[in-house]
């Protein structure tokens, strides 16, 4: 598996499990099942509400924890709480985070920044990220921290590789972590239906999934695809038998279309500031 180095000399896997949308008992059974596949990387959040879960997950796969590299989110309702990260530990049953994101550009995230860095210096957390900082927030945070966030979570497929991003992190070595890696909820089957990645897979015969998220590593991008099918765990890390050339690059390249599925607007972020996530799993 290959693994990227962060600007802060940490290593981290290129390919992850992601539990966004699992339920508790969905979310433990995939952790269990995609560590013992080989996956090293496991990425949830406050706002999932399945943290609990990802940490019993960690323990019934046997896995090492020094061999495992957790990220997860703090809430904006986090922002201003001392606790949040302590709480977060209890709840993955952790002594420590590979890498912790402020979720969303909203509340008092300046606070929440300035939480993470002070969390970094002690040990608490092993990296710095935020995620859905992008256009004007990214620059304001770029001008306020005093350590630089190593990973940047966003939307970013083929369709939307992040030109305009990666101009601002690119010469800061801020990685990117993909969500929406296949299009997200009604564009997947669109991207897995396009003659170029179809022609491709067929080449490689590899399915078009697997194209899609071996071209986001080659890209240099951290790819998190979640799910709670065994098989389809299974096959999402079985891409590094593979590469794709420089010409299939190209070719997938052509399905840029500079424009992004999920529009966040300012009312939104107000109203993620506002929202309590509940931690009643089970």
């Amino acid at each position: 598996m290959k693994e990227f180095v962060l600007n802060n000399g940490i290593k981290m896997p290129s390919i992850g499990i992601g539990t966004f949308l699992l339920e508790p008992k969905d979310a433990e059974n995939s952790v269990k099942v995609a560590l013992k596949d080989g996956y090293r990387l496991i990425d949830t959040a406050n706002a999932y509400m399945n943290e609990r879960a990802v940490g019993r997950g960690i323990i019934a796969s046997g896995i090492k924890r020094e061999e495992i590299f957790v990220s997860t989110k703090l809430w904006p309702i986090e922002y201003e709480n001392e606790n949040a990260i302590d709480e977060t530990l209890e709840r993955l049953n952790l002594d420590y985070i590979d890498l912790l994101f402020l979720h969303q550009p909203a509340g008092n995230w300046k606070a929440g920044y300035k939480m993470l860095e002070k969390a970094y210096k002690e040990g608490k957390i092993k990296a710095i990220g935020i995620s859905n900082f992008e256009g004007e927030y990214i620059e304001e945070l770029l001008k306020m921290c005093e350590i630089v966030p190593q990973v940047i979570q966003v939307e970013c497929h083929p369709y939307f590789p992040q030109d305009e991003l990666r101009k601002i992190i690119d010469e800061k070595n801020i990685r990117i972590m993909s969500w929406y890696p296949l299009g997200g909820k009604g564009n997947t089957q669109k991207l897995l239906n396009e003659p170029v990645i179809k022609e491709i897979a067929s080449v490689h015969q590899k399915t078009p999934a697997q194209i899609a998220l071996k071209w986001h590593i080659q890209m240099g991008f951290i790819v998190i695809p979640g799910s709670k099918n065994e098989e389809h765990i299974k096959d999402n890390f079985n891409i590094f038998d593979f590469d794709l050339s420089g010409e299939k690059m190209k070719k997938i390249a052509t399905l840029n279309e500079g424009n992004r599925f999920y529009i966040r607007d300012e009312k939104q972020l107000n109203v993620f500031a506002l929202w309590q996530p509940t931690y009643e799993e089970k």
